[in-house]
């Protein structure tokens, strides 16, 4: 390619988006390495001082006695689990509480809260009402 044609090109497309990318392009943060933040800074004379607060640390919890293995292979067959509706969710959890405490005799109407029904959505993040919440 011409050094003709090279000029044309740059001022119909702009700059050279295929470039490499540099620290010479790039911002003072950017690294030739891939995107490691810096541990220190650079003091008096060039030299670099390490800083304890900016070293990453990390935290891996003990994994003694954990029977799943850490890879799961792509030709693993598929869940068979029907996805979570509100009637599912409802029949796993709270029904069998209701259901005992009705076969006990202990089952009370207006003390609905013991299963986790709340009567107002007051001070809520996400308020149901009143799109799906009963009045």
């Amino acid at each position: 390619m011409g050094v003709l044609s090279a000029a044309a090109c740059v001022l119909v497309r702009g700059a050279d988006r295929m470039s490499k990318w540099t620290s010479k392009r790039g911002p003072r943060t950017n690294y030739k390495s891939r995107g490691a933040k810096g541990t220190g800074v650079y003091g008096r004379g060039g030299k670099f001082v390490m800083v304890p607060e900016m070293v990453p640390e990390l935290v891996v919890p003990a994994l003694d006695g954990f029977k799943l293995k850490p890879y799961v292979s792509y030709r693993a067959a598929e869940g068979e689990d029907a996805p979570m509706t509100a009637e599912r969710l409802f029949r796993e959890a709270v029904a069998p509480a209701i259901e005992k405490d009705f076969k006990d005799g202990t089952f009370d109407p207006e003390r609905l809260e013991k299963y986790g029904f709340e009567p107002t959505q007051e001070g809520k993040l996400f308020q149901l009402y009143p799109k799906n919440f009963p009045r």
